[in-house]
């Protein structure tokens, strides 16, 4: 550790930098900052650097604030659209408590306890986020909803006219240190999706929360405004980030795969999907945590409604990509339900406890539905054992309540936080009177 201090202080001052802004998210998300001198990193490296937890999201109460923030010197970036007289890096912080432990509540700490406890199982537990998001105008420096563009899935210029934003948004991301393997226009007006080289699932959680601030950033250069809300326009798709799961073990060996399955899964895959099955209820309620995400979650715009396994069938819970001979690397399965609303930590955290629950007790899934599952009839769902996740964030929020795993997973003060936050939002929710409300009973009433 002394070595990689050394290194990055002597990085920060070839570099240039003027400015540290040393980073960490709230339960909810929410990206937090402070910012330093960089001539006061060589200290903050050594001591950490103290802030009141009692004004985060899900910390702490008053009589209990003082936090610690730990910068991880494997983090550093510098941050390439600050200008060279602010010339600013990077780093990601752990939250520690006075006495120099991980604080219980912090959500990287969350997902390095999940992680530890996979790799002593033999395990690494790797994560390949897909985000999607809007690109919206602005009007005399305002937001709005109006697309940037009119452009479909795919589609090139001059219909997609935000490819130089995506260009400029990956050469940002890779001046940060991170591979950006694609990007793309998605299905709705004005909707696109960058996609990252998968990794560790602490360094993907990282690089989900790094692209979100970069899109925002490079978006505002084009006097654009990026929004990562999952269902923002009536009628057009919403954004979600799918989530590409597999497990390494130490050799670097992919252990999803089995040459001798059909899907070409290992049975440690299928009992892993059958953890994620059994808990998916619990987990919609942290990887799609808002009133909105649930507006996403319908049927008819391939997002996922239904607790099921495909390959083909893309309106499935957890699909698995087809298998092409020389990339037994990416075996992998891809959980559809998370949106970019979610905090990457505990979304990943939950993600991987639900499925070494699966391993643990050798759970095995139920056959995988192949045909289009919003179209099949009632009485076939029931006869297929089909079952659906929660349509709001309260009945996720009832789930959670019943899922000791899951539960467990985020530890019992971020579990208490994150729940008194959700029902908040809910009844601030269903106390308004919405537009909808006005126009259908106003007159007729």
């Amino acid at each position: 550790m002394e070595a990689a201090k050394k290194e990055v202080l002597e990085r920060a001052k070839s570099d240039g930098v003027k400015f540290i802004n040393l980073q960490f998210t709230d339960i909810l998300g929410t990206i937090k900052s402070v910012s330093i001198p960089a001539a006061r990193l060589s200290d903050v490296l050594e001591k950490g650097i103290w802030f009141d937890g009692s004004s985060i999201e899900g910390f702490v109460r008053i009589c209990e604030s003082d936090m610690i923030l730990v910068p991880d010197p494997a983090t550093y970036q510098v941050t390439p659209w600050t200008p060279a007289e602010r010339k600013s890096a990077r780093f990601i912080c752990d939250v520690h408590t006075p006495e120099g432990v991980p604080f219980e509540g912090d959500p990287r700490s969350i997902l390095k306890k999940a992680v530890n406890e996979a790799k002593k199982l033999g395990y690494d537990y790797n994560c390949g986020p897909e985000v999607e998001f809007y690109l919206f105008k602005k009007e005399e420096g305002k937001i709005t909803t109006d697309p940037h563009d009119l452009g479909g899935y795919f589609d090139y210029s001059p219909r997609d006219m935000a490819s130089n934003v995506r260009k400029d948004i990956i050469i940002a991301l890779e001046q940060m240190g991170m591979e950006a393997e694609m990007g793309h226009h998605e299905c709705g007006p004005g909707q696109h999706e960058i996609d990252i080289r998968f990794g560790d699932a602490v360094t993907a959680a990282d690089n989900a929360i790094t692209l979100k601030y970069t899109i925002k950033a490079i978006a505002n250069k084009h006097d654009l405004y990026a929004s990562f809300m999952p269902k923002p326009l009536f009628g057009q798709a919403g954004s979600g980030m799918h989530v590409h799961q597999s497990f390494f073990d130490n050799k670097g060996k992919n252990i999803f795969f089995d040459a001798k399955d059909k899907y070409k899964l290992s049975k440690l895959a299928y009992n892993f999907i059958a953890g994620q099955l059994l808990h998916a209820k619990a987990l919609t309620a942290i990887v799609a945590p808002t009133i909105n995400s649930y507006k996403r979650l319908v049927s008819g715009y391939e997002a996922p409604v239904y607790i099921c396994w495909a390959q083909i069938n893309r309106s499935s819970l957890i699909r698995i990509p087809r298998y092409s001979p020389g990339r037994e690397q990416s075996t992998r399965c891809e959980l559809r339900c998370p949106d970019p609303s979610c905090n990457p930590y505990l979304a990943f955290a939950a993600m991987l406890m639900a499925g070494l629950d699966g391993i643990k007790n050798k759970m095995t899934p139920p056959p995988p539905v192949e045909e289009d599952v919003y179209k099949i009839e009632e009485t076939r769902l029931q006869e297929l054992n089909i079952d659906m996740l929660p349509f709001s964030i309260k009945r996720a929020i009832e789930e959670l309540k019943k899922d000791s795993v899951v539960k467990d997973a985020m530890g019992k003060h971020a579990f208490e936080k994150f729940v008194k936050a959700k029902l908040k939002e809910f009844d601030e929710y269903r106390m308004q009177i919405t537009p909808w409300e006005i126009e259908k009973y106003l007159e007729c009433l």
